[in-house]
């Protein structure tokens, strides 16, 4: 294999390590695979690191063993009902320009309290910390109390920013709502993808 060849799959692989699920598309404008057939052809290519399942007419792929020891991974993923919570998490990460500090369900608490939350994603911009959360199927009962808990986090530290990933216009609105007062950005998933 070829030393380009090489640093291509561990690109993607890489990319798989940090994201858990990507399908073709992502992969493709993540790793500017070009056209369908090319992107086909290098993940063929890669079936000794990578597993797929299908969803929605559309392969999901996510690493194997050999994949995740290649690459040092720790966490075993397999087919999952959640995968869309994943893809619209990639898809925002991509959209939102790749963020290098991008972690995925982190932790965060605040010392001396009882509060604490688990962000879906958190990234670091322009010395302001960004905590994401995607709303596929959630109730608005579970986001509103999320939301409760990040206004305890602004009255310690209310210098950050709250993105939320949603599927339909009426819950971006209705987030946008819940959401006052803080520094919130609310993205349809259907307008990132």
């Amino acid at each position: 294999m070829n030393i380009e060849k090489e640093k291509r799959q561990e690109a993607i692989l890489l990319s798989l390590k940090r994201l858990d699920y990507l399908d073709r598309e992502q992969i493709q404008k993540l790793h500017n695979l070009g056209k369908v057939r090319n992107t086909q052809r290098v993940l063929s290519n890669m079936s000794e690191c990578i597993s797929s399942f299908t969803h929605d007419r559309k392969n999901i792929y996510y690493l194997n063993k050999d994949g995740r020891e290649r690459v040092g991974a720790t966490k075993v993923r397999k087919k999952t009902a959640m995968i869309n919570h994943f893809l619209m998490r990639n898809d925002l990460y991509i959209a939102l320009g790749r963020p290098s500090s991008w972690k995925n369900e982190m932790k965060i608490a605040i010392p001396n309290t009882k509060i604490s939350i688990v962000s879906d994603s958190i990234y670091i911009a322009n010395k302001v910390h960004h905590f994401v959360e995607v709303d596929f199927k959630q109730s608005m009962i579970k986001n509103t109390a999320k939301i409760k808990r990040y206004r305890q986090l602004s009255e310690f530290n209310p210098n950050f920013v709250l993105i939320w990933i949603t599927t339909t216009p009426y819950k971006k609105k209705k987030l946008q709502s819940l959401c006052e007062g803080l520094n919130v950005q609310v993205y349809l998933w259907d307008d990132i993808k």
